[in-house]
């Protein structure tokens, strides 16, 4: 509670620290300092708690109770600042400068400014913000110091704002600030009594939802912000300022004005609210062009990826047909080989070399061909198909989109996607690509579509509809240069090595291609380099000492850690 100077208080004392506090000063000049604590659940024990203006009270009397509490009697005299406050085995001290007071309470000024708060409390009690009974003291004669005080206890006010209210060194201004805010509370109150009102006369007896939906449009109404309206409305704008095809934006304005028509918290139209929202979101006419470098492009393609001359120029005739034509002429490419040999890194490669947004679709397992064309939106969870949720990721119409392991596409009673990918493929079809939940036209022939296969066990016409480009299997002196260039410091940084401190010249590195990887790709190698750093840094206590892997550490290291998984597997085996 904020108490003004001048009052005799009593107070309930029952936390350990404020009854030592207490008792202290009780033994001492009698005087206290009344401090009121932050919004916290416990009592206070850092210095920040505490707020920086307290109140000074001599006391008057302590009775102490069997249960260890005590009832105090305080006579409050001023309000001070508190500096320079600490804390010592939970006792707060401070000094103390005293707030002069002015002495303004008799002032025919102050007199009147008392009268026109009464006038104002009044007012605020019609509209019940307080009861009744705790109205008569305001017009008996009674002091300045508990009439503020009884004003504070009935208004809402929180802690900041009363103490910014003790602060006020002068009766007058108090009083006209006090005055400000139940002016306040009072329309505040009126518009409260306005929206009501107009709710209790528009209500529905017996739908609770049309009453609640009505009391806050009545409420958006008296700001001013019809939320709801303003979002429909935004919503035409929207449509209307796209650059979706006119016949899209036609389709997109008919739903919108049969969403207009229905109740927000319908089921329909909320599920035409999201329909056009997925609509809007499709990048609609967004094609950013970035001019194409053959000199650059080979350039990246060179510094991401050794060996492989003969796809790499097939890929830079790729990319100069697009430059000299402006679109994506051409069949589409399928990069075909086993697993690790650089199908998935080589399309982003394409990507960076052509400044384009990259996204890639597994397609291992699918066999539902609403994974390609979405789902009708009349179902329940119905959304868009992968290739038209791809572009709304990437917010461009013209990405790369990688469909990766396109011979792993599956087949059962729910249809047939390899039929769907013939369309999306061909590039005199896919310039109207309709998607089942969209149920509008979009070009695809923005999109430059590459695909990659572990195999060519695909069907004919499918296979038809691409160039198949096969990767074959890196040798020894490719996995030796790729190790050099890439696999080494990449499993450094994996492993928080630094590439300097790894010392393996070439014959240890063919040691360990022949002898511990038996793969056409390279990622089997990439996972025991980096099991040579890892078993390295145990043995050195987690430090990257530098170090030189000949063949006989490499069989070291490498036979202590086959040794512990095979021994992991004959005790699961024993255990079973």
């Amino acid at each position: 509670m904020i108490v003004h100077p001048g009052r005799i208080v009593p107070i309930y004392v029952e936390e350990d620290q404020a009854l030592e506090t207490l008792a202290r000063a009780d033994a001492g000049d009698k005087t206290v300092i009344l401090g009121s604590h932050r919004e916290l659940w416990e009592y206070p024990d850092q210095v920040e708690d505490i707020f920086y203006i307290g109140i000074l009270g001599e006391i008057v009397q302590v009775l102490n109770l069997p249960n260890g509490s005590a009832h105090a009697v305080i006579r409050t005299t001023n309000v001070v600042r508190l500096s320079d406050i600490t804390v010592e085995d939970g006792i707060f001290s401070a000094d103390a400068e005293i707030i002069e007071y002015k002495d303004d309470e008799k002032s025919p000024e102050t007199l009147g400014l008392r009268n026109l708060l009464v006038e104002k409390i009044q007012e605020l009690s019609a509209y019940k913000k307080f009861k009744h009974e705790l109205m008569p003291p305001l017009y008996q004669d009674i002091p300045l110091a508990p009439f503020v005080d009884h004003v504070l206890s009935m208004l809402v006010l929180n802690t900041d704002e009363e103490f910014r209210i003790l602060c006020i060194p002068s009766w007058h201004d108090k009083l006209l600030h006090l005055i400000e805010l139940v002016s306040t509370m009072c329309e505040t109150a009126k518009v409260e009594e306005s929206i009501n009102r107009r709710v209790r006369q528009q209500m529905d007896n017996g739908r609770r939802e049309a009453i609640l939906q009505e009391k806050m449009r009545a409420i958006q109404r008296e700001m001013g912000d019809d939320g709801g309206e303003m979002d429909t409305q935004n919503m035409r704008k929207r449509i209307e300022r796209s650059a979706m095809p006119q016949d899209v934006k036609d389709k997109a304005l008919s739903e919108w004005k049969r969403m207009r028509n229905m109740s927000p918290m319908s089921a329909e139209g909320g599920l035409l609210k999201t329909y056009l929202e997925e609509l809007l979101s499709v990048p609609w006419g967004k094609t950013p062009s970035a001019p194409i470098d053959l000199h650059n492009a080979r350039a990246i393609l060179d510094s991401q990826h050794s060996g492989m001359d003969g796809v790499k120029e097939r890929i830079l005739e790729h990319i100069a047909v697009m430059k000299k034509t402006g679109k994506n002429q051409g069949t589409i490419l399928c990069f075909v080989g086993a697993p690790g040999v650089g199908k998935t890194s080589l399309c982003k490669s394409i990507a960076e070399a052509l400044g384009r947004k990259y996204q890639r679709i597994s397609l291992g397992g699918i066999s539902d061909e609403a994974h390609f064309r979405g789902h009708r939106k009349t179902y329940i969870g119905a959304q868009m198909g992968r290739i038209m949720d791809a572009l709304k990721r990437c917010k461009v119409n013209n990405p790369v989109i990688v469909l990766d392991e396109i011979d792993k596409i599956g087949h059962d009673w729910r249809g047939d996607p390899e039929s769907a990918l013939l369309e999306i493929l061909d590039p005199e079809q896919n310039k109207s690509f309709r998607d089942h939940y969209l149920e509008v036209d979009f070009d695809l022939s923005n999109v430059l579509f590459i695909a990659t296969a572990n195999s060519l066990n695909m069907s004919n016409a499918l296979k038809d509809r691409m160039e198949i480009i096969e990767i074959p299997g890196y040798n020894e002196d490719d996995k030796v240069r790729i190790a050099r260039e890439h696999l080494i410091e990449r499993a450094s940084r994996d492993t928080g090595w630094d590439p300097n401190n790894v010392v393996i010249d070439d014959a240890s590195l063919r040691h360990l291609i022949r002898d511990y990887t038996s793969e056409e790709g390279v990622r089997e190698l990439q996972r025991e380099i980096t099991a040579l750093l890892r078993r390295t840094l145990l043995e050195n206590d987690g430090e990257d000492v530098k170090t030189e892997f000949t063949s006989e550490k490499i069989d070291k290291l490498l036979s202590v850690r086959k040794s512990a998984t095979l021994a992991k597997r004959i005790g699961f085996s024993a255990r079973a």
